[in-house]
């Protein structure tokens, strides 16, 4: 299968190192802004320049702003778009824009169960009768430095655990496009942004990446917790959320079906 990549930062970067191993997958181009001096696969200088390599999915790897820029002529150009940065989709516009797309073209967008486990149950408890949705994030200080965090509790002072924000997913979403993808992902499997509540917690103890959720409804409880190890080039993503996109990109070409 022929893929393609946007962004060469620590994911993108990432899932290409790993996806060449798989003689079954190529990386035929990557469009990156700025290019990169050294990059293990083809470079391109524009999204029209990555579409003509006749990618069958496209991968975006380089944050909220490309997702907005690229995403719809992805979509429209017939490539499956495989969505690392899911949180970009609580604006409204761009989620209905790319959702367009997709009913009208030959793409189809892709959302990864990112650093959080659960999705699919939680998918299927929405059909089955789901009423509730709350998250919880646990990161270190590094983690939280960069972003509005810093505005909101003195992360250099934190000696204990402390929640600094409780909201919906929307806002959670769109204030933390670095650290709160998952959920959006949440959101877009279970009740929608607004139905899901978040907590985001900064835990001077921590020594990874804390996702949580419980879901209730009809259906009954689902409770998950998954504590995962951070990338060495960025603390703010669990590294668990770029093998969640190599194993997205193996499903699509048919070699996992699980």
């Amino acid at each position: 299968m022929r893929i393609a990549v946007i962004g060469y930062g620590a994911i993108g970067r990432f899932v290409i190192e790993h996806l060449h191993a798989d003689p079954s997958i190529e990386v035929c181009a990557v469009f990156s802004v700025p290019q990169p001096a050294n990059c293990a696969a083809p470079l391109v200088d524009s999204i029209e320049a990555l579409l003509s390599k006749k990618p069958e999915l496209v991968v975006e790897c380089a944050g909220h702003q490309a997702l907005r820029d690229a995403g719809e002529a992805v979509i429209r150009g017939g490539a499956d778009l495989l969505v690392a940065s899911v949180g970009a989709l609580a604006d409204p516009a761009l989620e209905q824009t790319l959702r367009r797309a997709a009913a009208n073209a030959g793409g189809r967008l892709l959302i990864p169960g990112g650093a959080l486990g659960g999705i699919d149950a939680l998918s299927a408890a929405r059909e089955a009768g789901l009423d509730s949705v709350e998250y919880s994030g646990r990161k270190a200080p590094s983690a939280w430095k960069g972003t509005p965090a810093e505005n909101m509790i003195a992360l250099a002072s934190v000696t204990t655990a402390q929640t600094f924000l409780e909201c919906d997913a929307r806002m959670a979403a769109l204030r933390f496009p670095q650290n709160a993808n998952v959920v959006a992902a949440l959101a877009l499997a279970g009740l929608g942004f607004e139905k899901t509540k978040v907590r985001l917690i900064v835990d001077p103890t921590a020594d990874g990446n804390t996702h949580s959720f419980m879901a209730r409804g009809a259906f009954g409880e689902i409770s998950t917790t998954i504590r995962s190890i951070t990338l060495p080039s960025n603390p703010k993503t669990s590294v668990l959320a770029p093998f969640s996109l190599i194993h997205a990109i193996k499903k699509r070409a048919g070699l996992i079906l699980v």
